[in-house]
């Protein structure tokens, strides 16, 4: 199949554009498609401009609110961003913004993500605080949608979580991971695809082991490593449900909503935590993050690849070419939102 590419700065101003159709504001249109944009640049294709339909939808319904009016409130215990349905991006943006502002006065910081549309990869917002010299801990709470064998509908959120730390003379080391066997946005786009999903993913309605992506959409993701995978997905619900709780996202507990078969459920509650590494460990921690990396790639040869590295090889690739690949089916599912906006998608080339 023919590769497709497309311009990355064209492609990125052309997602903020059709944000702005929504009703987004001009800042917040930019934040969102370039925190998509980066995503896609980092070869995570399941967590980027692909998700662009779903918060066009999420937008129209009023599920992803347009117009946020987003509030940030400190106190002893750290920072709360009550961000009004707002694109997570953009929440995000703003929960790092205020977080490393007070980092700069203090080891650590916890900051409070409440009522905030799909954070989309996690990493991305991890790597950023890594980027500028803090260990960063996040975590997003979502609906149920994991079960187990015998379970017979979900239990408990997929809970996606990552972490990012500075490596002195490298890039940041950063680990992004759902709870689940796969992310339900692989399943997401494999049912765009029309494409089987791999044994050992999802279970179907009834609870049975399905290969179908669509049904698996109906049904319930598998833990990754069963009781393992459940355990990390509680540790998520405690830090990013309970610990950002509002009064409204206990309500929700009591009368929870269907769960979309074509995106993530806006308004969910994040929690992130921040530390000045150097603070905290007297300074030593440059010399020995720069120490044991050094170790862990002599004993792997070739092999041996710090999570985050392939990421910052292939961003470092977009940024020479200027071109991003796109998935054909991706390709032409963004010229028909464009055409329906009339604002057409920047022009594609075809590579074999």
């Amino acid at each position: 199949m023919s590769a497709i590419f497309i311009n990355y700065a064209s492609l990125r101003d052309w997602c903020a554009a059709m944000l702005q159709t929504a009703g987004v504001a001009p800042e917040a249109a930019a934040v969102a498609a370039s925190y998509m944009l980066r995503t896609d640049a980092r070869g995570i294709r399941t967590h980027g401009i692909t998700r662009l339909a779903s918060y066009l939808d999420k937008l129209a319904s009023g599920e992803v609110n347009a117009g946020p009016d987003v509030r940030v409130h400190q106190d002893t215990a750290g920072l709360t961003v009550q961000a009004d349905g707002a694109l997570g991006q953009y929440a995000m943006h703003s929960a790092l913004e205020h977080g490393l502002a007070r980092l700069r006065e203090q080891a650590m910081v916890a900051v409070r993500i409440q009522a905030c549309g799909h954070l989309g990869a996690l990493g991305i917002y991890a790597l950023e605080a890594a980027e500028q010299g803090a260990f960063c801990l996040l975590a997003q709470r979502t609906p149920p949608l994991m079960g187990m064998p015998g379970f017979n509908a979900p239990v408990i959120g997929n809970n996606p979580f990552a972490y990012a730390s500075p490596v002195a003379g490298g890039a940041p080391l950063v680990f992004d991971m759902a709870c689940s066997v796969a992310a339900r946005g692989h399943i997401l786009l494999k049912a765009r695809q029309q494409e089987p999903i791999p044994s050992g993913w999802a279970l179907d309605e009834q609870g049975e082991p399905t290969t179908n992506a669509d049904e698996a959409l109906r049904g319930s993701l598998l833990p990754s490593a069963m009781h393992k995978g459940m355990g990390l997905a509680m540790l998520v619900e405690c830090l990013a449900g309970a610990m950002a709780a509002s009064p409204d996202s206990l309500a929700a507990l009591e009368q929870p909503a269907s769960i979309p078969t074509a995106g993530a459920m806006g308004r969910q509650s994040a929690l992130m935590l921040l530390i000045n590494p150097q603070t905290l460990s007297q300074g030593l921690f440059g010399d020995y993050m720069a120490s044991w990396s050094r170790h862990y790639r002599s004993r792997g040869g070739d092999s041996a690849r710090l999570p985050g590295e392939r990421g910052a090889q292939l961003e470092a690739q977009v940024q020479t070419s200027g071109l991003l690949p796109l998935h054909p089916s991706l390709c032409a599912e963004l010229m028909g939102l464009g055409q329906a906006r009339d604002l057409p998608l920047p022009a594609c080339e075809s590579v074999v």
